[in-house]
């Protein structure tokens, strides 16, 4: 979240600018992408993605959840052409490729995965666990408690104009991490939904949806 905000700060609304200033997401997301990959893999043998089944289940509910995402683009409520806009480079050159190849890495590989450790893998269980070692918990258990918390979160990390998709979203995926007790089937729905919103994205070049 940290390495995300750091956008913010180097970023410079002037397209006379080199795009590393006017557009410092094309850098800071690659190396966003690096440094929490590889943190990830480094730390692999603390969670516990197994065992992948509810997989089918989990590529359904995330149709359902970017189609209710991208709905009101879909009918003409909103435009979301502001956002990461590939096309800063010349489309088809190497950066573009590259700069494109990323996103999707960051999109459908680092954020699925580190957010469902956080979410459904750490707070859901942190919050029910009363006093007692959290990993106790089993993965999947279910408490008004965590999924009014972990909803009310997820929902208002997104921005304004996204928090009925994303509580929509994040009830989805809650009920597959209940329906399911797979961590790693939670990640897969993520990873799915976030690479069909991608392609979306690409095809209708409303940047601001990713």
């Amino acid at each position: 979240m940290l390495l995300t905000e750091v956008a913010r700060w180097f970023k410079v609304e002037n397209p006379v600018l080199p795009w590393w200033q006017s557009a410092p997401e094309h850098w800071v997301y690659p190396l966003q992408c690096v440094i929490v990959g590889a943190l990830l893999l480094s730390y692999r043998r603390s969670y516990v993605l197994m065992p992948w089944r509810g997989l089918g289940l989990a590529a359904l509910l995330a149709i359902l959840g970017i189609a209710v995402w991208v709905a009101p683009a879909w009918f003409g409520w909103m435009e979301r052409d502001e956002g990461f806009n590939p096309n800063v480079f010349a489309h088809g050159c190497a950066a573009w490729w590259g700069t494109v190849l990323m996103r999707f890495m960051r999109m459908v590989i680092i954020v699925p995965w580190v957010e469902e450790l956080f979410w459904r893998g750490f707070l859901m269980r942190y919050v029910q666990a009363d006093g007692v070692d959290w990993q106790r918990v089993p993965f999947g258990q279910h408490s008004w408690k965590a999924y009014g918390i972990v909803i009310a979160l997820v929902t208002l990390v997104h921005d304004m104009s996204d928090w009925p998709a994303a509580f929509v979203w994040g009830s989805l995926v809650y009920w597959l991490a209940v329906k399911t007790k797979s961590l790693g089937a939670c990640v897969f729905m993520h990873a799915v939904g976030n690479l069909l919103l991608g392609l979306y994205v690409m095809k209708t070049q409303q940047w601001g949806f990713w």
